[in-house]
Order: structure tokens, then sequence, then C-alpha cells
């Protein structure tokens, strides 16, 4: 897919991909601050920033009312890693779009009564989602267990509602001028447009803003785990469920390409190892997944499962371990691996017929260091052979490696 980047004198960094096929415009704007840039006794601001960043600015009241004018609609979303702001709407009012995501990057209103409807409105949602859902909590002991300095540990949601609820206006507009800046965030833009055009709309709306001082990032390093982690808890849930995490590299190393393929042999569909073997003829599991989480800095691979009534969580764990040892002795076949391969091409290949898609993927690439891997990490996939699966699975599939989650239900007697 071709491209066109360029800077701004304030930092700002500009992607763009022209696409004749499309009457529509995306703009996609990544801010490289996440969960894991929080102060660990203050967590979950930067998805209450998120929030707050749709309340208008100092000369936009409401957000959301200019775009939907001009028949565009928007969306946003935080992770441990970056967030990110994105919009459609068609081509001919592509300004729009850059004059409000311009004005909100210099000028956000942070109005008292709005923040604190929007404070309470992320608290709501640590208690549907973290609280109150089954389960819900399931990621957040996962985290807390399997890291121990990283701020990967906690999810971005925050660690504690507490932390949401003493958040004040004006630390939040602290945490705002700190990270929100042009010389800390990435532009990418698709559509039906020339690079000229672009690079004079583009001046015109951030142009002007000025380059902040971003907060360094210190992130202190995990250490190498030394020693099984167990945990167990009880909840009202409905069934018991495993959960089993180990370490693995981060977004830009071999290993996240290997261990997705490894995750997609063990579970991708019907035919995968983990539903034959596991779920329809040995019958340990009701339904059992394995997946990575694909972070840019140190990731996790993760099993979970529901087994089947009966079974205890010890018995389901060996047969998980026996499914993870046959990975270790034996090399995948080659139908396997070009079944996962051949998997993961489609869906990088389905993406790419999509303009959003591709301005979402340039920012995410520019933001982890190598976007020329929007046209060549298929490239990543087809290189990874049935050896290196079977090295990479003995170095980070190891007992004293693994965190354990028993999460059961409460006996209702």
């Amino acid at each position: 897919m071709h491209y066109d980047k360029f800077t701004l004198e304030n930092g700002l960094r500009v992607l763009f991909h022209q696409d004749k096929n499309t009457p529509i415009a995306a703009i996609n704007l990544i801010y490289d601050v996440g969960a894991k840039d929080e102060d660990p006794e203050k967590t979950g601001w930067a998805h209450l920033l998120e929030h707050l960043m749709f309340e208008g600015s100092l000369n936009i009241d409401e957000f959301d009312l200019p775009l939907q004018k001009v028949g565009g609609s928007n969306n946003a979303f935080t992770n441990n890693d970056y967030t990110n702001y994105y919009m459609t709407l068609p081509k001919e009012n592509i300004e729009t779009a850059l004059w409000l995501e311009s004005d909100r990057m210099i000028s956000l209103a942070f109005d008292k009564k709005k923040f604190e409807t929007q404070k309470s409105v992320v608290i709501e949602e640590f208690k549907q989602t973290a609280l109150n859902e089954p389960y819900g909590d399931d990621m957040m002991l996962l985290r807390e267990l399997a890291y121990k300095k990283h701020p990967y540990r906690w999810s971005t949601i925050g660690r504690e509602i507490s932390h949401i609820e003493k958040a004040t206006l004006e630390a939040i507009k602290e945490f705002y001028f700190h990270h929100y800046a042009p010389n800390n965030a990435i532009l990418s833009i698709g559509g039906n447009f020339t690079l000229e055009y672009i690079k004079e709309i583009v001046q015109k709306w951030f142009g002007d803003i000025p380059a902040r001082e971003i907060s360094k990032r210190k992130l202190p390093e995990e250490p190498e785990q030394t020693e099984r982690r167990e945990l167990t808890v009880y909840r009202k849930v409905p069934f018991d469920m495993i959960y089993m995490s180990f370490h693995c590299g981060s977004r830009l190393d071999d290993d996240y390409y290997i261990f997705d393929i490894i995750t997609d042999v063990l579970d991708d569909g019907k035919s995968s190892r983990l539903y034959q073997r596991l779920v329809k003829d040995k019958h340990i599991f009701d339904d059992i997944e394995a997946f990575i989480t694909g972070n840019n800095d140190l990731g996790m691979v993760i099993f979970s499962g529901r087994p089947v009534e009966g079974i205890s969580m010890e018995e389901a764990e060996k047969y998980i371990w026996q499914e993870i040892d046959d990975l270790k002795n034996n090399f995948v076949t080659q139908n396997e691996l070009t079944k996962s391969i051949n998997s993961l091409e489609f869906s990088l290949a389905y993406l790419e017929t999509k303009v959003t898609s591709k301005v979402s993927s340039l920012g995410f690439y520019e933001l982890i260091g190598d976007v020329d891997l929007i046209n060549n990490e298929k490239e990543r996939y087809t290189r990874v052979t049935a050896g290196q699966i079977k090295k990479a699975a003995n170095r980070v599939f190891q007992p004293e490696k693994v965190s354990v989650l028993y999460y059961l239900a409460e006996n209702e007697e």
C-alpha cells in the first residue's frame, strides 16, 4: 500500500494514503499515551481523559454536533499503550474533522460540570464491566498476577474505582497538557485527495499549535519470572474458569509472529488442536481458547477455558500442559503452519479493503516504530518455521514462568 509521510514543525507526524475508490475521508489521530503512563495510585486517568475529549472545547460546546451536521461519525478507545480517536465523513467535509481535532488538541474546555458528569460515567462503566459483570475482573486479576513491575499490571479501566473517584479536574488537566500535544501525536488520513492538498489543510489546522513539553516515559522493566504464580478466587458466576499466562515478546519482536501462529494452531475454529482434542474428543472443556495480547512492550500468551462440570482445576490445567508439551516436543505439521499463515494473511488482506482500517494501521505502525510493516508484515509471518515454533515454545512455556488463575463459582449451599 502506498503512503506518504511528513512532519510539521511542531512535531506532528502525518501519514496519508490516497484512495481514489472511496467517497469518504477517514481520519485517525493517535496520542502516544495510555494506561501504562499513569501513576500506580492514579490509574484509569487516560481513559477518563478520552471521555472528557468529547465534552467540547473553548470554541466548540458540543463536539459531536458539527460532525453530525456534515454526515460524519466518530469514536475513540484507550488501551494500555495509546489513545486513539477516529472519524469518517464525506470527503468534501474533511476540514470539519481537522477543525474539530485541532481545536480539542489545543483548547479543551475543562468544564467542571462536564468533568463530573464524565467521571460518573466512567465510575459506572467500572462497576458494570469490572465489578458487576460475571468474570469482569478476570483480566484485572491475571494482570496483577503476571506483572509485578511493568504498568501492564493494571487494566485501562483502572486498578481501583477509588482512583477515578479521587481524580480532580486540575489533575486531569495537567495530565492532558503533559501528553496531548502535536509532538506526541500521529495523524493519519485516507481518501481521494492529493498529497499537496492534505499538506495544505493539515498545516492550516494544526501548524500553529505549539509543541509542548511531554512527560518522559520511564517504564520499569519487568523482571524475568522464575517461579509459578497461582491465585484462586471465588465469585458469583455460573461456571469455573481457568486462566494461564506466559510472558512473550513485544509487538515488534519475532515472538509476536511466532506466538500469533502458535495460538492460531491451538485455537482457530473447530479444526484447531484445543477444540478437537480437549472439547470434542476428551470432553475436558466446554470451551477453551488461546490468544496473545500483542502489547507494544512485554506481552502475554493466555489460555482460558471453562472445564466440563466435574473436572477439577488441577485436571484441566494438566490437559492444557499436555497440549503445550506437544508443541515443545514435536514440530507443528506443515499443513497446520500453512493453514495458520494463510488465515493470518487473509485477515491482513481484509483490513486493506477498508480505508478506515488502512489509516488506523498506518498510525499504529508509525507509533510502534515501523510504519513499513503495513506492507511487509505478511513476510514476517511467512518467515516463521516449525523449528522456530518449537524453540520458542520450549523457551516460554516453562512451569516456572506460568501465572495461573483459578476463577471458581461460589458454592451456594
